[in-house]
């Protein structure tokens, strides 16, 4: 292929090399306690060779390459995606292919839960080609969601939160008290432009396409919270909400600053976060919920993720 997303630890990716990133495994939760880790692992020790995604059959509709992680994925909703990497967890009915079947598209699927930008222009997994290989001058479409994965700082915020919260039984704030404002200073400083070089490494391999990126949906309320599904302190729901909008902003920064399409999420889910009802709710929380990857997209809330999609790149 022709120019590539520079790789990490090179000159060419500016700032600090990259450090190697330790295995991901998926979110899960043992009695008793809260164990949020990272997410889109292993469900096998051994990994199968893939090729760059599964094709649609319908050869005459556009070229749309998904890409992404766990929430592009829909990791946790069953059934899998058939062929795929089961390391990836993707499902086949993550929002890409809600939008693929209701515009006719040819869908190259190249999700995987727990990527980060960097898994972009390196594989993620043994076998996992680098997802942007799947593109090319003939793809016409790109979405994703990326960059919560980052530096474990978004879920490493919800882990610490959760055992933070599990000590004080739900009082007080004292994730905020610990950490103050480390997480989102951390996605200003590194997530931020991480977004702005995948982008531009999407743009450079797929220079014809439309290329979208999504916000993320709401996982908790503004504030109250939920402490029985959610074991969130009462005083680190906001914290962590303010978290989760400065994600977003810095996403929404890199699609302006690589004219790309935002798919804004805020105000589209916000009361679907994970402490609503059954049949409300778009995000699955740590206890009482129904899927066995907590803290992520379900099946209604893809759906309502490919619904914004449509609407915002008027693809009807």
């Amino acid at each position: 292929m022709g120019s590539r997303f520079p790789r990490r630890g090179t000159r060419e990716s500016g700032g600090e090399p990259y450090r190697r990133r330790m295995p991901r495994r998926p979110l899960a939760v043992l009695a008793a306690s809260l164990v949020v880790t990272v997410t889109g692992a292993l469900l096998t020790p051994a990994a199968a060779p893939a090729a760059p995604g599964e094709q649609d059959a319908r050869a005459e509709g556009v070229r749309y390459v998904a890409m992404g992680d766990s929430y592009s994925a829909a990791s946790g909703v069953l059934p899998l995606a058939v062929p795929s990497p089961p390391q990836c967890l993707r499902s086949s009915r993550n929002y890409p292919h809600v939008i693929a079947r209701r515009i006719g598209a040819r869908l190259t699927d190249v999700t995987c839960g727990g990527a980060e930008t960097g898994d972009y222009a390196e594989g993620q997994y043994p076998g996992v080609a680098p997802q942007l290989d799947a593109l090319g001058r003939r793809t016409r479409l790109v979405t994703m969601t990326i960059g919560g994965n980052d530096g474990g700082v978004f879920i490493g915020a919800i882990l610490k939160c959760g055992v933070a919260g599990l000590g004080t039984l739900g009082r007080g704030s004292p994730c905020r008290d610990q950490y103050g404002a480390s997480f989102e200073r951390t996605v200003r400083r590194e997530t931020a432009p991480a977004l702005v070089r995948a982008l531009r490494a999407v743009h450079r391999e797929a220079p014809n396409a439309r290329v979208a990126i999504l916000g993320y949906p709401w996982i908790v309320p503004e504030r109250g919270g939920c402490f029985d599904k959610m074991p969130i302190a009462r005083g680190d729901v906001p914290y962590l909400r303010s978290l989760q909008r400065t994600l977003n902003d810095a996403v929404q920064t890199a699609a302006r600053r690589t004219g790309s399409r935002y798919v804004a999420m805020n105000r589209a889910s916000h009361g679907h976060d994970a402490c609503k009802p059954v049949g409300v709710r778009w995000i699955e929380p740590v206890l009482q919920g129904t899927n066995p990857v907590v803290v992520h997209p379900n099946a209604l809330g893809e759906r309502r993720m490919a619904e914004r999609t449509i609407t915002v790149l008027g693809l009807d």
